[in-house]
């Protein structure tokens, strides 16, 4: 019988004691994963990160679970995955408003949002739209003339004190010439209840989270805030067809870990998402939504996010903008 001299013998032993942690390594996803939605349920961000959660879940073959952590105009959740453990196990579905929370909240923030995070993937963009009460204005020039005519009467809601629906309502406002109050709510979809109830002028939102409203017939759309119109609203102008200026906001979505997460769970969890994404069933629901669905490295889901800080950032400072 041969036999084998020491040092393979030891060599043999300590492969034998690794295998089962490399194993246990390459096993990523073992136990269910978080996707942390920092905007309250109903909203636009809760509608595409449960619209994909089955999807990822079928695909990463673990469950799935979707938590709402609302306030502070994302800040609150955020600050959640920042602090998660980076295992991949608790991941953010960061919506364009976190690109904001930089200029909007400063050195007080419990978390560096320039290094905390690494990108995962760069989910969806969808455009912003107008949407008022079915007793509120018929058409935008007539929504418009009348925060013109009387500036102190009229109201607008958005999920949130500095948000991109803030800002894009604030924005419409001011190239308008009138003048209006801004009431936050913490989440889209609280803003919309009262805005459809008659208590606010104008909402901006997108598609995904007010078309429910729109359907059942409690909300009227008045224009997109888009370069061209939607194949799904396709009798709604946009902003610029029917006043002087130019106007073309998106609202977007990307997936975010805590930026010591390891690459091989960060690889796994970016090919779920593009996977997720070419999805017929998401495609089409996307679609339905006015929500264009974005394949995406990692490393592009970074860039992305960080340019659209540094947009953004003078921007709200011009605002005036202040945290919740």
């Amino acid at each position: 019988m041969k036999t084998i001299g020491r040092r393979t013998a030891l060599a043999v032993t300590a492969g034998a004691a690794l295998a089962p942690q490399a194993r246990a390594e390459g096993a990523f996803p073992d136990r269910p994963v978080r996707v942390i939605v920092p905007a309250a349920a109903g909203g636009p961000t809760d509608v595409v990160a449960r619209m994909l959660q089955p999807q990822l879940q079928g695909i990463l073959g673990q469950p799935v679970v979707v938590e709402n952590k609302a306030g502070a105009t994302g800040a609150i959740g955020t600050a959640t995955v920042a602090d998660a453990k980076p295992d991949g196990y608790t991941i953010l579905l960061a919506p364009s408003t976190n690109a904001l929370i930089p200029a909007l909240y400063g050195k007080t923030l419990s978390y560096d949002p320039a290094n905390a995070f690494t990108g995962i993937a760069y989910v969806a963009s969808v455009p912003l739209i107008v949407v008022v009460p079915m007793s509120g204005a018929k058409t935008l020039p007539e929504l418009l003339e009348r925060m013109r005519k009387e500036p102190d009467k009229y109201s607008y809601a958005s999920s949130g004190n500095g948000g991109i629906i803030h800002l894009a309502g604030f924005l419409l406002v001011e190239k308008s010439g009138g003048k209006a109050l801004h009431v936050p709510y913490r989440g889209s979809a609280p803003g919309m209840i009262d805005t459809i109830a008659g208590r606010h002028a104008f909402q901006m939102d997108t598609l995904g989270s007010s078309k429910g409203f729109i359907d059942g017939g409690k909300a009227r759309v008045l224009a997109v805030a888009a370069d061209k119109r939607l194949p799904q609203l396709p009798d709604v102008p946009t902003v610029e067809e029917v006043t002087s200026f130019k106007f073309s906001i998106n609202t977007w979505y990307v997936a975010q870990a805590p930026a010591a997460t390891p690459k091989p769970a960060i690889n796994k969890l970016n090919a779920a998402f593009n996977e997720a994404l070419k999805k017929p069933e998401v495609v089409k629901r996307m679609t339905e939504l006015a929500i264009e669905p974005i394949q995406s490295t990692p490393a592009e889901a970074k860039k992305f996010f960080d340019d659209q800080m540094a947009f953004w950032d003078p921007i709200v400072k011009e605002s005036g903008a202040k945290p919740e």
